[in-house]
């Protein structure tokens, strides 16, 4: 069975999906059985590649909060990764254009280590002090080389603009066709989908219906009518993260 994954490195509830179908992947019966393939989608496509920025800043400015409504949803998020046993860095976080990101992970599924390079990119941009935005792409091509990867071969994929560049297009494009508007965005063998950073035992009930059952593409969730859907399948889209509201 394969399990296809839309994120982005940017994404915080992405770090803390991936967590929870970790999770639940590590206790399903067939886990050896299930390939899992990360696609990609830029929660911020339009953004030059030099436009660095605070993530507080980034944040007010797409939600129209206050910086202490701002600081209040990353001490949310922190909370939601340090359940799931995740560093997570509160403050002075950057937020920046992610391309080079995807184009970098398509190069590593090809080597075999796409999940290794993924938790790289996410632990240095949730959890550590240097930025994968601001240091160019020698920074990139360290993690690279920490999730196994040749590091002549990653800067060589860097340099090269087009390198996997319609790979990831192409990613995008199959989202939009899924109808994926957030990320995390999960197909477990093009039958089940799982929108959100759901909860662990939702990716094993989806899971075990994956696993015996073909049919249309159909939501998997706590239910239409549970108020805590919006927050256990917290989400990022083009408009940003889901974040609480402080009154």
């Amino acid at each position: 069975m394969r399990v296809e994954i839309w994120t982005d490195i940017a994404c915080p509830w992405c770090y803390v999906g991936k967590a929870r179908f970790d999770k639940a992947l590590a206790d399903f019966p067939h886990r050896d059985e299930v390939e899992v393939v990360h696609r990609s989608f830029e929660l911020d496509p339009d953004r030059a590649k030099g436009d660095v920025q605070p993530v507080l800043t980034m944040l007010t400015r797409k939600y129209g909060m206050s910086a202490a409504q701002a600081q209040a949803g990353e001490d949310h998020l922190g909370a939601q990764a340090a359940a799931e046993g995740l560093d997570y860095r509160t403050r002075d976080r950057d937020h920046g254009n992610t391309f080079d990101m995807h184009r970098l992970l398509h190069f590593a599924k090809e080597q075999g280590r796409q999940d290794e390079l993924i938790q790289a990119l996410y632990r240095a941009n949730f959890a550590e002090e240097r930025s994968v935005f601001t240091e160019g792409d020698e920074r990139l091509v360290e993690l690279a080389a920490a999730a196994g990867l040749d590091a002549g071969a990653a800067r060589a994929v860097l340099a090269d603009p087009d390198a996997y560049a319609d790979d990831v297009r192409a990613d995008e494009r199959e989202a939009a066709r899924l109808g994926a508007t957030g990320v995390p965005f999960f197909v477990l063998d093009r039958t089940y989908g799982v929108s959100g950073a759901q909860p662990a035992e939702v990716f094993t009930q989806a899971l075990t219906q994956a696993w015996g059952e073909r049919s249309p593409l159909k939501p998997v969730g706590r239910g239409d009518h549970d108020q805590r859907d919006q927050e256990d399948g917290a989400a990022c889209g083009p408009d940003g993260c889901a974040v609480p509201q402080q009154g």
